[in-house]
């Protein structure tokens, strides 16, 4: 079955070139010019992409508020992955992209290479079910299903997204191991960490809000100081 896309962007040039070209590369590419047109699609269920490219800059709604919006959908379409088309050397807003839901964010200009890439990655996490073993993961109150992609804490649900729960399995199965920074995202999307990322320390501050009792005094996801994060093994 073809992968649908939906890239909304308000760049009709820019849309057709990346058009072409994932279409060379298997993809179905829908395009949306405004986010109004975009939001609409993702509402029919008939229409539901498989991810979307979500441009910052738009002529209606922007980025932000489409990526809110999109995360807040009912049923399964609120975690279809999105990947963020941001101005280069804006961080602050890959941040807030991050913190709304995006799965990961690509600066402009870009190469389509690499969008390529970036879209491979997001889509193998979101339909790899294939760790061993296959089980779920109990740490005390915490239940991390791999096969259902889902967590839960006191038996209720603990919404990530995909990029998010592929973190925090990095973490579970490396449980009382400190890893940095570079080793988390090298591990998880496949490149080395860019100089000034802040985006490993947004989403584990948004896991932290999925699953801590008290995310500002975390007893699951540790910090360690000027080295990077801790999965405890010893959880209430």
């Amino acid at each position: 079955m073809t992968t649908q896309l939906l890239m909304i962007e308000d760049d009709a040039r820019l849309a057709q070139m990346v058009g072409e070209y994932l279409g060379q590369s298997g993809f179905a590419v829908a395009h949306a010019a405004t986010g109004t047109a975009g939001l609409e699609r993702m509402q029919g269920s008939a229409n539901a992409p498989d991810l979307v490219v979500l441009d910052l800059m738009l002529p209606d709604l922007d980025g932000l508020e489409i990526c809110r919006r999109i995360r807040s959908l009912p049923g399964a379409q609120a975690h279809t992955p999105i990947l963020m088309l941001t101005a280069k050397g804006d961080p602050m807003d890959r941040i807030i992209g991050l913190e709304l839901g995006a799965d990961d964010y690509l600066p402009k200009p870009f190469e389509p290479r690499e969008l390529l890439a970036r879209i491979r990655a997001i889509l193998r996490r979101k339909n790899d079910s294939g760790h061993a073993p296959s089980q779920v993961m109990r740490f005390g109150s915490l239940e991390i299903d791999r096969d259902a992609r889902s967590v839960s804490v006191n038996g209720q649900a603990a919404e990530l997204t995909s990029y998010q729960f592929d973190l925090l399995i990095t973490l579970a199965e490396r449980a009382g191991r400190v890893l940095t920074r570079d080793q988390i995202m090298e591990a998880v999307r496949g490149r080395e960490l860019e100089a000034f990322d802040r985006s490993i320390d947004v989403h584990m501050g948004r896991i932290r809000l999925a699953i801590e009792s008290d995310p500002k005094a975390p007893k699951r996801i540790l910090t360690v100081r000027g080295v990077g994060y801790v999965f405890a093994k010893q959880q209430d």
